[in-house]
């Protein structure tokens, strides 16, 4: 069999609701459509995987204490530059991020992971921008 090609990769679009959905088992399935692990002529090495757009960010939900235990840190590389997040305040303030990476996390880090993750739209209410891609709705196993 012949290796796939990027080119010949058919991209359909999806829209999963967030809303009430547990934010990991959100993201490793989300993660699956966007490396396309769930077609046929899947390989590590080429990006054929499908859009996925993201509605309801905020009302995401998370086990146990994560609310409050979970931390999200950077830095901005000057001293004293770092800084730490609480999930429930990144939730308040930036829910799309949120999602942004717990699917970053389970994608390829490199040049391909990175072309990958702009194949991901996340929006922390119920309307998006993309309703002439006509994006089917996708289901989340929880």
């Amino acid at each position: 069999m012949a290796t796939p090609q990027e080119a010949l990769a058919s991209r359909r679009w999806y829209v999963v609701d967030a809303a009430g959905v547990t934010l990991g088992r959100l993201a490793s399935q989300v993660a699956r459509i966007i490396e396309g692990k769930h077609k046929p002529i899947y390989s590590p090495h080429v990006d054929c995987g499908d859009y996925v757009i993201v509605v309801n960010a905020q009302k995401i939900r998370v086990t146990g204490d994560k609310m409050t235990e979970k931390k999200y840190q950077r830095h901005s590389m000057y001293p004293g530059g770092f800084k730490e997040e609480r999930l429930r305040d990144l939730l308040a303030r930036r829910p799309e991020r949120v999602i942004r990476l717990a699917v970053w996390g389970m994608l390829p880090h490199g040049r391909l992971g990175r072309k990958m993750i702009k194949k991901l739209k996340v929006y922390g209410g119920p309307e998006h921008e993309h309703a002439a891609q006509k994006p089917q709705p996708l289901e989340i196993r929880d």
